[in-house]
């Protein structure tokens, strides 16, 4: 496990605080690492949650913008368009991020 606090990270990303987030960032917190109970990216939580700043500081930091969240299979790509962060998603899109067309209910199917 690396140095820092990531339950900390995911709170920080959730809640915006931006200073926290670099925080655990520097001591050595993967920033690709997901919450063991909520089973979400500080990344996917960070677009969520409307905290734009956060977001793209972790995708400085080496987020990785293609990693799915366990618990729903959203991609930070899925999380912007679905709750209407177009500056991140053309950031993502930037980074050569493309949506993927696969039909919702796969999650749940071992195919």
């Amino acid at each position: 496990m690396s140095a820092g606090d990531w339950k900390d990270l995911y709170a920080a990303a959730s809640q915006g605080d931006l200073a926290r987030v670099r925080y655990h960032l520097r001591a050595g917190v993967n920033p690709n690492y997901q919450h063991p109970e909520v089973l979400c990216t500080p990344l996917v939580a960070s677009i969520i949650h409307g905290h734009d700043e956060v977001a793209l500081c972790l995708l400085e930091q080496g987020a990785d913008p293609r990693l799915r969240s366990d618990f729903d299979d959203m991609t930070p790509l899925d999380a912007a368009r679905r709750h209407g962060r177009s500056a991140i998603e053309a950031h993502l899109q930037t980074l050569g991020v493309q949506p993927e067309r696969q039909p919702f209910w796969r999650r749940w199917l071992p195919v």
